[in-house]
């Protein structure tokens, strides 16, 4: 059957069974809800005292459509009907060759193509050094040896975003036996670059570039946007869907184009990493989100892209709350729908919506030209708060933020967000600001020296970075299942590392990006990075010595 973008296949065939009224003689053992519901029954309920385990109404109806591989609702693992559809259906709608279901969210894709990639022993991969701890788990299972790339840091937020073309020409160059390039865009604070550059210089080597776009699902659907990896000639995608969009958590999805992929091999690897019971729920909220996106297209994004710009024009009545964005003067954003600033790019995805530029109408120093409108991060300008302190005083105010370090806050909004939710957390900003007056004042009168300092100051756990100006990349590190035995490592003091390789992974806490890797040669710069987020109070994970004064080495002569 050839479905059309109004079909939602896989959602419809749970409808179908949901409505057929069936009796179940497979499973799940909840038999469509009915474990729960003869509970319901007065006499049972009299005689087992059983309200209080009874789900509700609507959780029990959503376990009707809870089912496995059965006729009429096919196979993720080799799909032939529905979930072929489905699947078809989303490749058309981000534009991808072909598109795959992930019910483990982005971190299944992330191994998936890895595993795809490193088809021999010891396979070299590029790959960007702040990446998500799935691309790291990939490594391990892969058997590979990664050489780290550095990332751009923007000078005016100091925070990283990702490898210029630069870095990535010159570790092509260096390991053109390279199986491939890792990159992530956008980073949690919704910071980007233009990717088709890297792109061009990933292809140019016979290189396929891989890019962890979890964050960037909704990327490309709209003017206002920036342009997705696909169109900027990624090879494989990884979206966390329930991220930006409107699936379930946990659901995902992996498009891949081009030659340069094995296919066959990513399918198997696929079924080795995913479940061979996947949810059945999760894949049909996969299939909605992309119905709705499919259908409405950029209008998708229209109540809250208004519920944005309702907050950026009431943030700007409030002076001690600034905004992060690229340096530049405030740009303009253009309405809804509007056409890309003259000059810009005005091509169309594959469904024939307009895509935006990935630095449209946002001008900035290279290396960070494109920010998610829908990552709104924002600071205390005043130096009260840290970003840290902020968040508490929001979520007193019953907003909660998705995260927060020393400095920043990121506020998400997405298709789902209304201007009702933008005047909530205005007036919860509003409260703050009015009961923090006094450390405010304080704070506007601070000399402009002490000011100059905190702001220099600022330690984040996000960038984990070398020093990039010295050495934009890293020699191979090795990463396998196999721990290192204890007899083959040894104690050193923090300040005598230098020149040894590490024993541990040390992972400034949160969010999680290791700062070195086991196997790691630890550079003078990595010890002074070590000691500046320990004196500040920073948490870390991996590290045998809590306190951070020593670290473990591999004796030298071993592996």
């Amino acid at each position: 059957m050839k479905y059309k973008p109004y079909h939602a296949p896989l959602y419809e065939a749970l409808l179908h069974y949901q409505e057929s009224g069936n009796r179940s003689f497979h499973v799940p053992g909840h038999k469509n809800g009915q474990a729960y519901r003869s509970l319901m029954n007065p006499e049972n309920r009299k005689q087992h005292g059983s309200s209080d385990v009874i789900p509700t109404a609507a959780f029990l109806d959503m376990m009707q459509m809870d089912v496995t591989e059965i006729t009429g609702t096919d196979d993720l693992h080799h799909p032939e009907g529905v979930i072929l559809g489905a699947q078809q259906l989303a490749a058309d709608c981000f534009g991808a060759e072909e598109s795959f279901f992930l019910v483990g969210g982005s971190t299944a894709g992330n191994l998936a193509m890895l595993l795809t990639v490193c088809d021999e022993p010891q396979s070299i991969v590029l790959v960007q050094r702040n990446v998500h701890k799935s691309v790291i788990h990939g490594l391990m299972l892969a058997g590979a040896r990664a050489v780290f790339l550095e990332p751009h840091v923007d000078p005016s937020s100091g925070l990283a975003v990702m490898p210029s073309a630069e870095t990535v020409e010159a570790a092509v160059q260096a390991y053109p036996e390279a199986k491939g390039v890792l990159v992530t865009l956008p980073n949690y604070y919704g910071m980007g670059d233009d990717l088709k550059p890297i792109a061009d210089i990933c292809h140019a080597a016979g290189m396929p570039l891989l890019v962890d776009e979890a964050h960037g699902a909704h990327y490309g659907q709209h003017p206002e946007l920036p342009a997705s990896a696909l169109s900027c000639g990624a090879d494989g995608v990884v979206q966390s869907t329930h991220k930006m969009l409107s699936a379930f958590t946990m659901g995902a999805m992996l498009h891949i184009q081009g030659p340069l992929l094995n296919r066959s091999l990513l399918r198997q690897r696929l079924a080795m990493v995913q479940s061979s019971s996947p949810s059945y729920l999760v894949m049909a909220s996969l299939d909605l989100a992309r119905r709705l996106l499919h259908v409405q297209g950029a209008d998708t994004f229209t109540a809250g892209l208004a519920a944005v710009d309702a907050f950026k024009r009431g943030l700007a009545e409030l002076p001690r709350f600034q905004l992060l964005q690229p340096v530049q003067a405030l740009q303009q954003e253009p309405p809804a729908g509007a056409e890309p600033a003259a000059g810009g790019n005005k091509a169309a995805d594959a469904s024939g919506r307009p895509t935006a530029p990935p630095a449209a109408a946002m001008p900035s120093a290279a290396g960070y030209t494109a920010q998610d409108p829908f990552k709104v991060v924002i600071y205390d300008g005043a130096g009260v708060l840290s970003g840290y302190g902020l968040q508490q005083q929001l979520e007193a105010y019953g907003c909660v933020p998705e995260m927060s370090d020393e400095r920043y806050v990121v506020l998400l909004f997405s298709l789902g967000s209304t201007r009702s939710d933008a005047e909530h957390l205005l007036q919860a900003l509003e409260h703050i600001s009015q009961a923090n007056e006094n450390e405010l004042r304080q704070g506007l009168n601070e000399p402009s020296a002490q000011a100059a300092k905190k702001a220099v100051h600022y330690i984040s756990t996000w960038n984990n970075l070398q020093d990039a100006s010295v050495e934009p990349f890293s020699e191979p590190i090795v990463f396998s299942l196999q721990p290192l035995s204890e007899k083959d490592t040894a104690e050193v003091e923090l300040e005598d590392c230098a020149g040894y390789r590490s024993a541990e992974m040390i992972i400034p806490y949160p969010p999680g990006i290791p700062l070195l890797y086991a196997g790691e040669r630890i550079s003078p710069a990595a010890v002074k990075r070590i000691q500046l987020l320990r004196d500040e109070g920073s948490r870390f994970h991996g590290a045998a010595d809590d306190t951070l004064r020593s670290l473990k080495i591999i004796k030298e002569g071993q592996k």
